[in-house]
C-alpha cells in the first residue's frame, strides 16, 4: 500500500517563505515523477510544479522564480520551497506521485491528504 505523506504548511505572512515536503512510503517499485497541485477555494485544483526521477523540473506561471520543486530519490521525497509567498498563494497544497507499485502494475497517480497553506497579515 501505498502512501503520501505531507509536512509543512501552515499560517504565513505576505513575502514570507515556507518549505513543504513529500514523502512517499510504502510498495514502490519505480518512482517517476513528483508534483505539487493546490485548491482554493471554489477554484479547481491547478498543478504547481513537478519533478522527474531525473530531475527535470516544471513550473505553472505562478510560481515560476518563487518556487523551486527539488526531489531525493533515496528518500522518495519532494520538497517544495516557495519564497516571496502572495496572499493568492492561498490554498490547500497536494502531493502527488506517478509510480508503479510493482513490475507487475502500471504506472498509477497517488495523492496525498493536502496541506492547508495560508498566507496573510
Amino acid at each position: 500500500q501505498v502512501q503520501l505523506v505531507e509536512s509543512g504548511g501552515g499560517l504565513v505572512q505576505p513575502g514570507g517563505s515556507m518549505r513543504l515536503s513529500c514523502t512517499v512510503s510504502g510498495s514502490i517499485f519505480g518512482l517517476y515523477v513528483m508534483a505539487w497541485y493546490r485548491q482554493a477555494p471554489e477554484r479547481q485544483r491547478e498543478l504547481v510544479a513537478s519533478i522527474t526521477r531525473a530531475g527535470r523540473e516544471k513550473y505553472a506561471d505562478s510560481g515560476k522564480n518563487r518556487f523551486t520543486i527539488s526531489i531525493d530519490n533515496a528518500k522518495s521525497t519532494a520538497h517544495l520551497q516557495m519564497d516571496n509567498l502572495k496572499p493568492e498563494d492561498t490554498a490547500v497544497y497536494y502531493c502527488n506521485a506517478e509510480l508503479a507499485s510493482s513490475y507487475y502494475s502500471g504506472v498509477s497517480d497517488y495523492w496525498g491528504q493536502g496541506t492547508e497553506v495560508t498566507v496573510s497579515s
